[in-house]
C-alpha cells in the first residue's frame, strides 16, 4: 500500500514540557488507523502536528512526497475534526459549510447538500447552528471534513456527543470512505470504535508510543 503520511522523529515541547518525544509512523492510503491514550498523552498535539497547526521542535512530517512547514504551510488533501468543530452560531450548517466552501472552490453547492445527508442532516433546515445539540454540531463537523473529497480525514473524537444511531451511521461513512481509498486516523476513548474500524491501534503514553496493536477491525 502507497504511505501518505510520514511522521519522521517528531518532538514537540512547551518550554520545559515534553508533548512528543520523538515520534515514528506512517500511515497508508485505505486504512483505518487509530490513536489512544488518556487526556495528555499527546494525542492532540500529534494531530495538529501532522496538520501543520503546530511546528515540530525537531524532525519532520511528510505528507505525500512535501514536509509540512518546508514545503507547503498546510496538506490541501485532508479533511480534519480536531476539538470541538467552530461554526458561525447565527447561520444555518448549510450556510456554515457554503462559507467554508468558498474559501477553496473545490465544491457545488450539490456536494454541500451530499456532505450534509451523508451524516444525516437535513440541508434545507434554517435551524441555526447555535440552536443544535452536541450531536448535530458534531454530525456537521463530519461533514466539514468529507465534503471537498479529501484523501486522509484526520479526526479528534469524531463520534463525542453522538447517539447510538448517529455512531452507527459515522461508523458506516468512516468505513465507506475506507473502501474509497481514503486513509482516516482517528482518536477515540471508544474500545468499540476502535475495534469495530481500525485496522491498526497506537497507544500513546507521556508523549510517545507504546508497542502498537496492529489487526484490530475488519479487512
Amino acid at each position: 500500500m502507497a504511505e501518505v503520511i510520514r511522521v519522521e522523529n517528531v518532538t514537540k515541547r512547551f518550554g520545559d514540557v515534553v508533548a512528543l518525544d520523538r515520534i515514528n509512523i506512517s500511515f497508508e492510503k485505505g486504512k483505518i488507523y487509530g490513536i489512544i491514550g488518556r487526556n495528555g498523552s499527546g494525542k492532540t498535539v500529534l494531530f495538529k502536528t501532522m496538520i501543520g497547526y503546530l511546528k515540530p521542535t525537531g524532525g519532520r512530517v511528510v505528507v505525500g512526497e512535501k514536509e509540512i512547514g518546508k514545503d507547503i504551510d498546510f496538506a490541501d488533501n485532508m479533511g480534519i475534526i480536531i476539538e470541538n468543530p467552530g461554526f458561525l452560531s447565527r447561520y444555518s450548517g448549510y450556510k456554515n459549510l457554503e462559507y467554508l466552501a468558498s474559501i477553496r472552490k473545490l465544491i457545488d453547492r450539490e456536494q454541500i447538500r451530499e456532505s450534509m445527508e451523508r451524516v444525516g442532516l437535513d440541508p434545507n433546515s434554517r435551524k441555526k447552528v447555535g440552536k443544535y445539540s452536541l450531536g448535530m454540531r458534531q454530525r456537521l463537523g463530519i461533514a466539514q471534513a468529507i465534503m471537498e473529497n479529501p484523501d486522509i480525514l484526520i479526526l479528534d473524537e469524531p463520534m463525542d456527543g453522538l447517539d447510538s444511531q448517529g455512531v452507527n451511521d459515522v461508523r458506516n461513512i468512516l468505513l465507506g470512505l475506507k473502501k474509497e481509498g481514503k486513509t482516516v486516523i482517528l482518536a477515540s476513548h471508544n474500545k468499540e470504535d476502535i475495534e469495530v474500524l481500525c485496522d491498526a491501534v497506537y497507544e500513546m503514553e507521556h508523549g510517545g508510543f507504546k508497542i502498537p496493536d496492529t489487526g484490530h477491525g475488519s479487512e
